[in-house]
């Protein structure tokens, strides 16, 4: 799927995970998602902790909002992608917001980085990491963080018994939409966390509303921008793929059957 696809549909922050509407004004009826989109990416930074001179890794860089917003702040990224579409496009956009030179987006698999950084932060990535590879991604998280250093994550959710129950099930977002993917429980990054780790969840932001009203937002401008859109690669069979997929996940958030939480996570303090 190319970029000028997500480009229709997204906010100009090309942002593809929930926004976080201003909590003083109904999420219903919310309709400012660029501004949410960047109070979401800034709740994700201020969890991880991340400031001027902030040396930190972004797991899945996405579009590179995020890299260019902590770059603003003043910290060194460094940001890593399998998508050589979104490393084109993310560099570009960090040098049109004149932060190359604190931006280094690279495409290169997480668990082969090296080194150790103050803040890592990686927004919906572990729904497309797959359950065997769970222990992997915190283990990671877990190696490359340095003493002292935060890690918030923001995770689509399920509830526990969900997850079994489901797990080894193929779902038909599974066959179209998300290959491979499975959604985690809280008790399961928990486990994870307890088993594989030194990592603990130390707070929690809740935007299961929020990821309802986004999808909502984000179909709106889909059937808007259809016809610009409409080619002989995105095919009435996909529009109709497309609107389903959106709709069914708006569902989903807005009866409680799933949840999204940023989790920011650090280590047990030791005592000597």
């Amino acid at each position: 799927m190319s970029n000028d696809l997500f480009a229709s549909f997204l906010d100009p922050t090309m942002t593809y995970s929930s926004a976080w509407f201003d909590d003083n004004e109904p999420v219903q009826t919310a309709t400012r998602l660029e501004e949410a989109q960047l109070r979401k990416i800034d709740g994700m930074l201020d969890l991880a902790g991340v400031g001027s001179g902030t040396r930190l890794l972004e797991i899945g860089t996405g579009w590179g909002a995020l890299a260019v917003r902590a770059a603003q702040r003043g910290a060194r990224v460094t940001t890593v992608t399998l998508s050589r579409e979104q490393l084109g496009l993310a560099g570009e956009r960090a040098g049109a917001a004149g932060v190359s030179d604190r931006v280094e987006v690279r495409l290169q698999d997480y668990r082969e980085v090296e080194g150790e950084y103050a803040a890592i932060v990686s927004v919906e990535m572990i729904e497309a990491v797959g359950e065997a590879y769970w222990a992997d991604y915190f283990a990671t998280l877990d190696r490359l963080l340095a003493p002292g250093g935060k890690v918030s994550i923001q995770t689509i959710t399920m509830a526990h018994d969900r997850v079994l129950a489901t797990r080894r099930s193929f779902s038909w977002i599974q066959k179209y939409i998300f290959p491979g993917g499975i959604i985690p429980s809280l008790q399961s990054i928990d486990d994870t966390l307890a088993a594989h780790t030194t990592l603990r969840v130390t707070q929690r932001r809740e935007l299961r509303e929020h990821y309802a009203r986004t999808l909502h937002l984000w179909r709106e401008r889909f059937n808007d921008h259809w016809p610009d859109i409409h080619s002989p690669g995105f095919t009435e069979t996909f529009r109709r793929m497309w609107d389903f997929y959106l709709a069914y996940a708006e569902a989903g958030f807005r009866s409680g059957y799933l949840g999204v939480s940023q989790l920011e996570m650090s280590r047990e303090p030791t005592w000597s």
